[in-house]
């Protein structure tokens, strides 16, 4: 008789791992980092290295003397951090104020969690909200971009396009009025806008997206759904009052919102594991950050939106449940 020894799981391999993946994604945030060094210049390379180094020096601190355990620095997921962090800051930030981010994202976000794999949170996201509740001030002045094709100026702030459309319909102007003050559509693709480090061009970040479905790091139903609910959301209230409320192309490119859906609410750890669980956690995204937008205090929403759904990707998770192997329909196994 021919005896089997069946060995514990996981029974099937594949090649990737944790640093392949980290890597990976990194590869798709160049082209975004390419085009805010061109418009940005010096300042922008000075965030990101800064921001990086940062994250990288206090997970290796953390990591070698509070919990004592095996060095990661190599995984890249520090890295991915650092990177990420640096996009969703202005690139005229102070030095001093980019390493607290990286203490917050690292140290509090992160590390307390217990490491990669068990934070519920984003932690580029939480330095961003951190930072922009500690210091609003600088957090929301924003470079006007200068392309270093015509040399180094001097550094001149000026709002976003979605702050001049909050600030001026509160002030009860209407958008055929904005327009002035709004840069073209082709300069939200292309990133000649306001705006922080990362998010200002949406053709390099979904240049960037589009790698990552292709290299299977991301799935496309967490993006998709945060942009149609979104695109939904605003098109519906263009439909009823195009004079006061931007179109829905608008809240598409502007702002972070490719940023977050394709590199932020995508994060592995901190979103649901099953395709209904994702649909509706980018549907949570999608809602929560018009609803911010149009009637919240900041003209931007996406961030505090994708905390809000890490909180609730447990729950989504308990509720969207693969069914289990050989399990016929409306057999519960576990009963």
């Amino acid at each position: 008789m021919t005896m089997f020894t069946v060995s514990g799981s996981p029974h099937v391999h594949g090649n990737e791992s944790t640093g392949k993946i980290m890597y990976g994604v990194v590869f798709a945030m160049v082209p975004a980092a390419l085009v805010s060094v061109y418009y940005f210049g010096l300042d922008s390379i000075r965030v990101m290295l800064l921001s990086i180094v940062a994250c990288m020096f206090f997970e290796w601190l953390i990591q070698k003397y509070l919990i004592k355990g095996p060095i990661t620095l190599n995984d890249g997921s520090a890295l991915v951090t650092g990177i990420l962090l640096a996009f969703n800051v202005p690139t005229n930030l102070p030095g001093w104020i980019i390493i607290i981010g990286a203490l917050v994202a690292i140290g509090m976000a992160k590390m307390s969690f217990g490491g990669l794999g068990k934070n519920i949170f984003n932690p580029a996201l939480v330095a961003r909200v951190f930072l922009l509740i500690s210091f609003p001030v600088q957090m929301t002045s924003w470079p006007k971009p200068v392309p270093i094709t015509e040399g180094f100026a001097d550094v001149i702030t000026g709002p976003t396009p979605l702050a001049i459309v909050k600030e001026g319909l509160d002030a009860g102007k209407s958008m055929s009025e904005l327009q002035a003050d709004l840069p073209a559509y082709t300069d939200y693709l292309i990133g000649q806008m306001g705006g922080s480090l990362g998010e200002v061009s949406a053709i390099a970040l979904i240049l960037g997206g589009l790698f990552m479905v292709w290299k299977k790091i991301i799935t496309w139903e967490i993006p998709t759904s945060i942009l149609v609910t979104v695109f939904v959301f605003s098109g519906i209230l263009w439909l009823i009052d195009p004079a006061y409320n931007p179109d829905p192309f608008f809240h598409l490119i502007t702002g972070g919102m490719m940023l977050g859906a394709i590199f932020m609410a995508t994060d592995m750890v901190s979103s649901p594991m099953t395709r209904g669980g994702q649909l509706v956690y980018g549907f949570g995204i999608g809602l929560l950050t018009m609803l911010i937008r149009v009637w919240g205090a900041y003209p931007e929403g996406v961030s505090f939106a994708i905390l809000l759904m890490n909180a609730a990707t447990p729950l989504l998770n308990m509720g969207f449940k693969p069914r289990r192997f050989g399990a016929k329909p409306g057999i519960e196994l576990n009963k």
